[in-house]
């Protein structure tokens, strides 16, 4: 029987994406039931292979038949770590091209908690976008994490983030 907390941990394509193992062997332990979502470039770095193992789930990073049955069920909470500026940027426009973006459409204004881990670089920080993007984003109810954080701590961080959103849910 599976957990009843579902923990939808959405993988973006950048660098810490290559250590998402550790994050969904912590989220286990911590009680949750993870699924994966890779973003198409999140698959050039996670290991799929090794977080369906972890998980027990395949890794989905595309649209389903829908003639399919769903593979995974709802989430409890979301975190999208590491979250790019694409990512970013995309959800506050509203744009659901993949399907990590897709769900991050259809859960943004619904109960569900989503914290995001941004993972940009100081010089997109800085493209007249970005800022009104987190602001977006964070008007939207979402919990965006200090990117100027220790990163080797990202994983961590994320996971107390998700524990605190949830405390109450």
């Amino acid at each position: 029987m599976r957990n009843l907390r579902v923990l939808y941990h959405i993988i973006c394509g950048a660098s810490p994406a290559a250590r998402a193992e550790a994050f969904a062997e912590s989220a286990k332990q911590a009680g949750w039931d993870v699924c994966v979502v890779a973003t198409p470039m999140a698959t050039r770095f996670a290991d799929l292979d090794r977080l369906a193992d972890l998980t027990g789930r395949p890794v989905r990073h595309d649209f389903k038949n829908p003639r399919e049955e769903d593979l995974f069920p709802p989430p409890s909470a979301i975190a999208v770590a590491p979250a790019t500026f694409n990512t970013i940027n995309k959800l506050a426009a509203g744009i659901a091209d993949t399907l990590a973006l897709g769900l991050l459409c259809e859960h943004l204004a619904s109960p569900v908690p989503i914290v995001m881990a941004p993972k940009v670089s100081p010089s997109l920080t800085r493209h007249p976008q970005y800022p009104r993007s987190i602001a977006e984003l964070r008007s939207c109810g979402v919990q965006i994490l200090d990117p100027s954080a220790n990163p080797a701590q990202l994983w961590e961080r994320v996971l107390e983030a998700i524990t605190a959103v949830t405390r109450h849910v």
